[in-house]
């Protein structure tokens, strides 16, 4: 267990990691201070979250919300990505994934003066922040694609437009799925940032402002619990189902 590039069993792993999360609970109880609440005093204001439905409706506006980006992101960094293999839609694509490098608090107001409404703006934001990091990864796997796999369609007489469908779209799908997978926590990440530009409409960031406001760290702890755990239950959710739709990358 202290070799480096030592292999354990499955349930050796598990194992040692429960032990490792328990002493870290028990030693963060146990600590001097009362600034950053315990993981009892969590609980119980997880445990007040629960039993009512605020959690759940804002939850579910959140989850609403941050789908929808990903399909928006998903369809406009594939339609991107395709068209950059033509030599008239390269310098596009090269600019969205240039675009990572820009940041949303100085367009804003850009974004609200074009967008009809506060969903309108958290959804647009959400998207403009997903989609050249969805890019970047998935024009690497272009470039990295074999020249073999170019050659082999050549081969068997295949125009580029069957090239390009073989290679790519087709060819491609099992990691467009892993990218979609990576990248979801950047949505998840920036949906309470989002949500807090306009609070009408409720989510989760929405309950997380409102509870920091008042310094209530026991409810802001609670909610970041659940946001992570959520994230961590999607990622493996998402990685079972990649192994369920292309089960020949398990080989």
């Amino acid at each position: 267990m202290f070799k480096p590039f030592e292999t354990i069993s499955r349930s050796s792993l598990l194992i040692m990691v429960a032990l490792q999360v328990l002493f870290f609970l028990v030693l963060w109880q146990l600590s001097p201070g009362g600034l950053i609440p315990g993981p009892i005093q969590i609980l119980d204001g997880l445990g007040q979250l629960l039993a009512t439905r605020l959690l759940f409706d804002n939850l579910l506006a959140s989850l609403v919300l941050t789908l929808k980006a990903l399909v928006y992101s998903i369809v406009l960094t594939l339609l991107f990505s395709y068209l950059s293999v033509l030599p008239f839609f390269q310098p596009m694509a090269q600019f969205l994934v240039k675009c990572r490098y820009l940041t949303l608090t100085g367009l804003i107001f850009i974004f609200t003066l074009l967008t009809k409404d506060g969903g309108a703006l958290k959804l647009s934001l959400l998207v403009f922040g997903i989609v050249p990091f969805f890019m970047t990864s998935f024009l690497s796997v272009i470039v990295r694609t074999p020249a073999q796999e170019f050659e082999l369609c050549q081969t068997l007489g295949y125009s580029r437009w069957q090239t390009l469908y073989e290679v790519i779209i087709v060819g491609k799908a099992d990691q467009v799925f892993e990218i979609v997978r990576q990248n979801f926590a950047i949505a998840w990440m920036m949906i309470t940032m989002v949500e807090g530009l306009n609070m009408s409409e409720g989510g989760i960031g929405t309950l997380l402002i409102k509870y920091n406001k008042y310094n209530d760290l026991p409810h802001v702890l609670a909610l970041q619990g659940v946001v992570f755990g959520l994230g961590l239950c999607f990622d493996y959710l998402l990685g079972l189902l990649r192994h369920w739709l292309f089960s020949y990358t398990n080989l």
